[in-house]
């Protein structure tokens, strides 16, 4: 199988920015930490978090998936688009990714609020605090993401991003796929095993 020239002619680069890749790492260093620290709890206290689990609604876990996991499909694709010149395209896919990121919110709150309603609050038990830690630890990186997702469709909208400069487009971009890819972990765990 040979190589054509173009391709072995192009350097292939990390996308993004360094600095993006060293915060991501820490930031999944962190949900790491909390993640092992649940699964220790759980493996400790087995019935209390049966029994706790029994109060979230899965159903409502995998429509978060969902929605983080589609706003994931429509970032990654206006990368695609800006790569191809398209910035306009890519500003209308980033809003797109936007607005499913905002089913998440509205998703997530809308269960906080029942949570509270039924006194499941951060100090009812172990389960509970860890489950007010862990998810509204990433629901403060959803919402960080939100403001860059948007700050970034309104600098495509501009045509800031070329097929040549688009670091700053695939930092952003990695950064919510970081966000995907933690909930995706977060949901079986906090959700469904037991």
């Amino acid at each position: 199988m040979s190589i054509s020239p173009e391709a072995s002619a192009t350097p292939r680069r990390l996308p993004g920015d360094l600095a993006m890749w060293f915060f991501i790492l820490a930031e999944l260093t962190v949900f790491a930490i909390l993640i092992l620290a649940f699964a220790v709890a759980q493996w400790l206290n087995p019935a209390l978090f049966h029994e706790s689990r029994a109060a979230l609604d899965s159903s409502i876990g995998l429509a978060l998936t969902l929605s983080l996991l589609t706003s994931g499909l429509f970032a990654a694709l206006a990368v695609e688009q800006v790569r191809m010149a398209q910035s306009r395209r890519a500003a209308v896919l980033l809003l797109t990714a936007l607005i499913s990121a905002c089913v998440y919110v509205v998703l997530k709150l809308n269960e906080y609020s029942h949570l509270g309603a039924l006194g499941l609050g951060l100090e009812h038990n172990t389960f509970f605090t860890l489950y007010w830690i862990l998810t509204g630890f990433h629901f403060l990186h959803v919402l960080l993401g939100m403001v860059i997702l948007a700050w970034m469709a309104e600098r495509c909208r501009r045509r800031a991003y070329s097929p040549g400069d688009s670091a700053g487009l695939e930092s952003g971009v990695l950064y919510w796929h970081m966000v995907d890819m933690v909930w995706v972990l977060l949901f079986p765990l906090v959700y469904i095993i037991n």
